[in-house]
This record gives structure tokens, sequence and C-alpha cells, in this order.
């Protein structure tokens, strides 16, 4: 039974706000965020008005807030309106003055990184902002709703390189710390949290970018053979549909083959390289690519090799090889190279069909 006269019990509420059971047993030892009424003594049992402070401590605790704080102000309810004072004889109306439009609004400044160190539930999140604190706890909690809810947020709010590079990204990296250094703990968590990561990447980007900027050759996107991490490219991807940049999406562990291939019948302005870890990278591969040639004799077209990822840090590379240091600056090289790559397309030949010369 998982109910009785006197509420719900602590398994029934959990699953009700899809958070863990220890969760709520450490809100109430911690923050006092317990149960009006305990069945013999012991077990506890959840009323409406328990579960409606629960609701606003999830609320308040994935937005960011710390968890002491947010059980503050969920224990002590919203804030009692104002008292209405009695009305008194309007004053003989003034003249009229003249219209004068208001100046614009500032835009809203990006709130500043926090300053605290740690975060809840034990991620090592380090001095970041506010909404990475949220997210982590949410992620922790299992709670997926409040994570979906949270990266919308961010997307919408800061757009999708600020949200990337300052949210997700330091958050997934705090997840992947975390379960590195817990034994087989915590992989939930990190599941849960790239699925959601992944499936905001791919609202933000929409539907696919290709035709909509006439002659623009594609940017290939791949993870190196033995990669399975594609949430970087995941965000590229977005960012580059968000400037109406064409993509080809590949993914993970794309064979030599596949995408020797894929470039000859595509002829991509540039060809994006994932490697997460140095085990992967696999600079003999970038060599080739960056050869592959196709377009009439005398006109060869080549494609730029772009590197990215922490995996070819200190890897030999060939001269003048770009390797982007983040998001925003491998949109803005990608940018600069498919204007170069439509503005001499027309001489160099664009494949339409797999050219095996």
């Amino acid at each position: 039974m998982t109910q009785s006269a006197h509420g719900l019990t602590t398994g029934a509420v959990a699953r009700r706000l899809g958070v863990a059971p220890t969760t709520l047993r450490t809100w109430d030892r911690r923050y006092g965020i317990g149960p009006a009424a305990r069945e013999d003594g012991r077990h506890r049992r959840w009323t409406p008005g328990d579960i409606a402070v629960l609701h606003e401590m999830c609320r308040l605790t994935s937005s960011g807030i710390p968890p002491a704080e947010a059980a503050r102000a969920a224990l002590a309810g919203p804030a009692p309106a104002p008292a209405t004072p009695p009305a008194r004889p309007a004053p003989p109306a003034p003249p009229a003055p003249a219209v004068v439009a208001a100046p614009p609004a500032a835009p809203e400044p990006l709130p500043r990184p926090a300053r605290r160190p740690g975060s809840g539930n034990g991620l090592p999140l380090g001095a970041v902002r506010q909404e990475c604190r949220g997210l982590g706890r949410a992620a922790v909690r299992l709670d997926a709703w409040a994570v979906d809810e949270l990266l919308g947020s961010v997307i919408a709010q800061y757009g999708l390189v600020t949200a990337w590079e300052e949210v997700m990204a330091p958050t997934l990296h705090a997840v992947g710390r975390k379960w590195e250094t817990s034994g087989d703990r915590y992989v939930e968590v990190e599941h849960l949290l790239s699925w959601h990561v992944s499936s905001a990447l791919r609202r933000a980007a929409g539907p696919p970018a290709s035709g909509a900027r006439t002659g623009v050759p594609p940017v290939l996107l791949a993870c190196v053979p033995g990669e399975q991490h594609t949430l970087a490219l995941e965000a590229l991807a977005a960012g580059l549909a968000g400037l109406g940049l064409p993509t080809l999406m590949f993914g993970a562990a794309v064979p030599p083959e596949a995408l020797d291939q894929a470039v000859r019948r595509t002829g991509p302005a540039a060809v994006v390289l994932w490697s997460q870890s140095r085990s992967t990278a696999n600079p003999p591969l970038a060599r080739h690519i960056a050869e592959v040639a196709w377009g009439v004799k005398g006109a060869r077209a080549r494609p730029a090799v772009l590197p990215a990822g922490p995996g070819w840090a200190g890897q030999p590379l060939a001269p003048g090889t770009l390797r982007p240091r983040g998001l925003r600056e491998a949109l803005a090289v990608l940018r600069g190279l498919c204007d170069t790559a439509a503005g001499s397309g027309a001489d160099t030949g664009r494949p339409a069909a797999v050219d095996q010369s």
C-alpha cells in the first residue's frame, strides 16, 4: 500500500515528483521539509500541503537557488499580498502633459557566474553560473521535466553559444567527473542529461538548413573512428543551422572509408573531425581527408579540415591546420570558409555524384 488515511508514502511522492526517495529524506533531515504526519511514529506520510511545499522546493532548486535558501522560501510559502489602503477621493486631474516617448529599455545583462564553489548534490562544478547548479541538481534528482525546462529556458534567454559554453558543457563535464570518481554510480544521471541536452540542441537547430543559402557547400561533421561522444558536434550543427549554413552530420565513429566517400560525393567546404580523447585522435586520417580532391583538372578543390576536441591537443598536425578552441570560434571559422567556398564554387565544379577520380 502506498497511500493511507494520513497521506502518501515517501516512495509514492518521489515517483510523483520524479525525484529519488533519498533526496526527500535528505531534505527532511537537513532543511525540515518533511511530512506533517508519521505513521506509528516512524513512517513518513505526506499530505497535499506537504507535497505543495516539495513542488516549490523542486522548482526553486531547479532554477539554481541553493537548497538551504530554497527550503526557507518553500517553507515560508508565498509572500502575503500587501494590504490595500482605504480609497481616498481623487484630486482634480491636472492638465495632461506632453507625451514623451520612453527611452528603450536596456537589454537584460547576463547574470554573473556564481562565486560559491561546489554545487548541489556534490557535483564538482566550481564557480559557475547559477543555471549550472540548477541543471546539475535536476539531473542528479532524475527530474526530467526540470532538466528539459531549464535547457529550453537558457537557450531562449542567452542564445545557443552561451547556453552551450557556460551551462550545458560545464554541467556535462561535472557529471562525467562525478561518474569517473564514483565507481558505477551516476551513470543514469549522465545518460539522462546527455539525452535531454541532445534533444534541446536538435530543437534549437530546427529542420536541416540545406538549400537555405544557394550555392553554399555543406560542412561535414563526423567523429573519428572509435569516438562515441557527439554532443559537441550536435551543438556545432545547431549553431551552423542558426547561421543558415547547410551541414551533414554523420555522428559517432565514422569509418575512414565512409568518410572518404562522403567527402568525394559532397565536396564540402570543411570537414570537422571530433576527438574527445587522445586515444581516438587520428592525425593520418586528418591528413588524408585534407588531400581528397574533386573538380575538373586544373581547378581541383579540397576541403578545409578542422580537428576539434580535446583529443587533438599535442597531436602532430599539418602546418596551418585550423583547430578551433570552442563553439564560438568554430562557428566564426566555418562561416568564413563557407562564404569563401560559395564565392569560388563556380570554378571548382562541386561533385553531384560519386567521383572516384
